[in-house]
Order: C-alpha cells, then structure tokens, then sequence
C-alpha cells in the first residue's frame, strides 16, 4: 500500500485525480490522506467523489473512504473494465476532471470505450471542453492515443447541466513519447464569446475590447451560437494554433466583472504566453506530465517539452507521478 499526503505541494485536488489514474494503471493499492488540508472546504467535495467513483467504476476498485468530505480515501484497484460508462457529477462540478482522471488508464486499455459525462464543460479552476479538445487531445494523437470529444449541451458554473461524449481509441503498444521544444509557425488566432441567457451585447463589447488590443477584426472575432436555455454564462476564449502547438486561454464572466474586465483578464494571460518562446503554456504543461510520463516508463526513451512556467500544481503533479514510477523528471 502507498501512502500519499494530499495535503503537501499545491494541495489540491490533483494530487488525488493523479495518484487514482496511477493507481488503476500500475495496479498499485494507495491511501490518500489529508485530502485538500488547505483548501477552505477540507476532503472530497461533489466533483471529487465522481473523480474516485468513477475509477471505481473503470478498475472495479475496492474503496474505502468515498463519501463527501472524506480526507481518507483507501483505494484497491482491480482489472481494467472499458466499455461504456457514464457518470453524473451531480453539480456544476467540472466533467473534464473526470474524464482527466479516468482518461489515462482507458488509453492504455485493451479495448475502446465511451463515456458520457454530465456537470459542467466550462468552469472556473479547470481545463474546459475547448481546452481539453484543441490544445490536449491534439498532443494525445501524437503519442498513439485517438480520442474524440463531442458536446452536446456547454455547462456554466455555478447552474451546470453541461453533457458531454468520449470516444477513446486506446494507443497501440502504449504510449509514444515525443519531443515539443517550440510551437512552430503560426497557423490561425481567433477569439470567441461564448454567451448563453446573458444579453449579447456582453459578447459584443469582450470581442470589441481584445479587437482594439490585438488589432484583430472580422472572422478572428466570433460569437458561436449557443442555446440560451444552457446558461446562464459567458466564456471568452482566445485559440492561438501553431504547427506543432495550439493553446486555448478562458477568462469566464461573472456578475461582478464588465465585459471589458473579462477581456482584460484574458489578455494578461495571452501576453505572458506571446512574450515566453515556450512550447506550451503552464496549463498545458500540467495536463502533458502524465502521458508524457508514461509513454517514457513503456517505451525507456527520454521525452521533453518546454514551457513558460512550472507551476506549483505542475510540480506537485510531477511529485505523485514520481511516487508510482520509477522515473527522473
């Protein structure tokens, strides 16, 4: 049994999404203790639940521990089960958190599977759809790993409702790894607000504020339908794709900001990335480290990437990996 302090590091939630995913693939029984110590709200919260019970349901896993605020969790996989799954949040809570958590191991399985997803596609804190589909799953492809997103309703913080499918392709031999030292030429950069029961003119005016900042207009500034009955919500988000790169930044409308504060916001972000020379951004960094670690165990060839920033939630993320691998990183 290995024994891990959820509360070290960035403490959060991640530390328990990663040490599930590896615990599942390396067959390897784990305690969680001290789950989010320093978070506000303590131990295992809507969305974390269906992050352990949804490995449950994909290893046939023993679990003790598993219940709302638990800041213990005991966990004894057993043999992969791919296939069709779905799983409820049951909140707002983020169904891209889930599929993190469970993704890795299905990739790795001997057999497709699809999922289906519901709570929330675009949330504060956590790689939404669009995120996950053109900047993530891009570099998935590139390992041997094929796997296909398809949203059926956009799910807004704090209401929710979001679904969401999963088709996954598992890589062939396993993962490949692959060097992404520079994003290559620039390909195509486009901004686009999402708004649903909020009034257009919202979109308008966050479109309008980084047209005038990056001197973009026409087809670069869009606002995709959405229906209205998915919101409330507001979601700004920029996609810069290069060759061998594509990012995606979110800045999410709230009440208390103007449309002029979002695209403000998001703009800080951009510019930070368009002064770095770095592959991938920090957020994009986070979610590279697992696969990346272990197309490097299967295969015993090195792998690198650069990027703009270690951040703290990419180093605690890098310190789990290296609990259950035999890997320098």
């Amino acid at each position: 049994m290995l024994t891990i302090d959820g509360s070290t590091g960035e403490g959060g939630g991640q530390i328990l999404r990663t040490g599930l995913s590896l615990s599942m693939i390396t067959g390897q029984p784990v305690t969680i203790e001290r789950i989010r110590a320093r978070r506000p709200k303590p131990g295992l919260m809507r969305q974390h639940l269906a992050c352990v019970l949804a490995a449950q349901a994909v290893s046939g896993a023993q679990v003790s521990g598993a219940e709302l605020g638990s800041q213990t969790l005991v966990f004894e996989p057993g043999a992969l089960r791919p296939g069709e799954h779905r799983f409820a949040v049951g909140s707002a809570g983020s169904c891209l958190l889930v599929l993190q958590t469970v993704l890795p191991a299905l990739m790795l399985a001997d057999a497709p599977s699809q999922i289906s997803l519901s709570g929330g596609t675009h949330n504060p804190l956590a790689p939404n759809f669009h995120f996950i589909e053109r900047a993530f799953l891009p570099q998935l492809a590139r390992m041997g790993a094929a796997v296909g997103l398809s949203l059926r309703r956009h799910g807004f913080y704090p209401a929710g409702g979001g679904e969401m499918l999963a088709a996954i392709e598992p890589a062939v031999g396993g993962l490949r790894p692959f060097d992404l030292m520079e994003r290559g030429a620039p390909r195509e950069s486009f901004a686009e607000s999402l708004v649903a029961a909020v009034p257009r003119r919202v979109a308008e005016r966050e479109l309008a504020a980084l047209g005038d900042a990056l001197g973009w207009s026409g087809e670069q500034l869009r606002i995709p339908n959405v229906r209205q009955n998915e919101g409330p919500g507001n979601a700004l988000m920029l996609t810069l794709a290069h060759e061998h790169v594509t990012e995606v930044f979110t800045s999410l409308g709230e009440r208390a900001l103007s449309s002029e504060q979002v695209a403000a916001r998001l703009l800080r972000e951009v510019r930070a990335h368009q002064g770095s020379t770095a592959a991938v951004g920090p957020h994009l960094a986070d979610q590279l480290a697992l696969p990346a670690a272990l197309a490097v165990h299967r295969s015993g060839r090195a792998m690198a990437y650069t990027c703009s920033e270690a951040t703290e939630h990419l180093r605690s993320n890098l310190a789990v990996i290296q609990r259950f691998l035999p890997l320098r990183i």
